[in-house]
């Protein structure tokens, strides 16, 4: 990489945050190599990708977490299958209902959107670096069989992914908006969806 790459990159990546703490791609063009204006995208989307919102759903093994300290869920639950719903008699489903519920002391909110379960265990995220993540997400044998263009599909339009910016009352929204989320999903992916190392 020549020098001035390094300095531009540096310049973008110094740049004041926009929209709750996500910068949209147009703020990444000025970065002129593909493959670094990539990478920088993915950095960027891993903001929320690596959130809580997204974390505490995304374990490596079947004990999902909550909370913005990511404490393992209380009551204890397990993944139990490949389906993420949960065991029988215990799904998901029968804490989750198809929206937040606040808690009646007003301390705080059951998560809750129609259907709720965790992805399977192959797309596990917890305790991986950024560039892992990146290489798992792009993998089709570790991502649900997804194309490149069904995963922006799924960061800008899926519900469940929406619920992280509006994850009811006690939680931090992941940062930006899912449209902002969906844009940068985009760009990377035209960019050549390039990981960081």
């Amino acid at each position: 990489m020549r020098l001035t790459h390094v300095i531009v990159a540096t310049i973008v990546l110094a740049a004041p945050a926009t929209a709750q703490g996500l910068r949209g791609p147009d703020e990444f063009k000025i970065i002129e190599d593909q493959s670094e204006r990539s990478k920088a995208l993915f950095n960027e989307m891993a903001k929320v990708i690596t959130s809580p919102r997204c974390m505490n759903c995304h374990p490596v093994g079947d004990l999902p977490l909550q909370g913005d300290e990511m404490r393992p869920h209380n009551p204890p639950v397990v993944r139990w299958d490949e389906s993420g719903f949960g065991p029988p008699g215990l799904h998901c489903s029968s804490c989750h209902g198809a929206e937040n519920a606040e808690f009646a002391s007003g301390g705080g909110s059951i998560p809750g959107h129609q259907p709720w379960h965790l992805p399977p265990v192959s797309m596990g995220w917890i305790g991986l670096s950024v560039g892992e993540i990146c290489e798992q997400l792009k993998d089709p044998e570790r991502n649900g069989n997804l194309t490149l263009a069904d995963i922006a599909e799924h960061n800008a339009t899926d519900g469940l992914v929406g619920w992280a910016w509006n994850p009811g009352k006690g939680r931090t929204p992941a940062p930006g908006t899912q449209a902002i989320f969906g844009e940068l999903t985009e760009s990377w992916i035209e960019t050549g969806a390039a990981c960081p190392s």
